[in-house]
């Protein structure tokens, strides 16, 4: 079932929270929109969980920090509390072609908020 306009909104916003540079700086920002059993599979190949995550956003460079924009963001309820977010990021970096992905996101309602156990990123080739 698809979640309803104002959840799709809401699941929009904390996507595009761990976006910002500024979010994505801050150790506990991070902390507080991450479960603890989160686990990532990367666009690189590798798994990430929660500490290694917050370690690599902390050391981020500066040029990491492009400007990235979200489409076709979609929202599916899988169960009671459990959210499964898919959408496609541009990332936009000056002087270089687009980079394309594909997005995945798992969020759980854990005691009255919400917070993702799982991310996916896969890279899309160029056409």
């Amino acid at each position: 079932m698809k979640a309803d306009y104002l959840e799709e909104s809401l699941f929009r916003e904390l996507e595009e929270r761990l976006l910002q540079p500024d979010v994505r700086k801050s150790a506990k920002d991070v902390m507080d929109l991450l479960a603890d059993e989160f686990i990532e599979f990367g666009s690189s190949g590798r798994v990430f969980d929660k500490q290694q995550i917050i370690n690599i956003l902390q050391n981020e460079s500066i040029e990491s920090l492009t400007q990235r924009s979200i489409t076709e963001f979609k929202t599916l309820v899988l169960a009671a509390g459990v959210v499964l977010v898919t959408y496609r990021i541009v990332r936009h970096q000056s002087g270089e072609q687009p980079i394309h992905s594909l997005r995945s996101s798992i969020w759980k309602l854990t005691n009255d908020r919400w917070k993702m156990i799982f991310h996916q990123g896969t890279l899309l080739k160029k056409s």
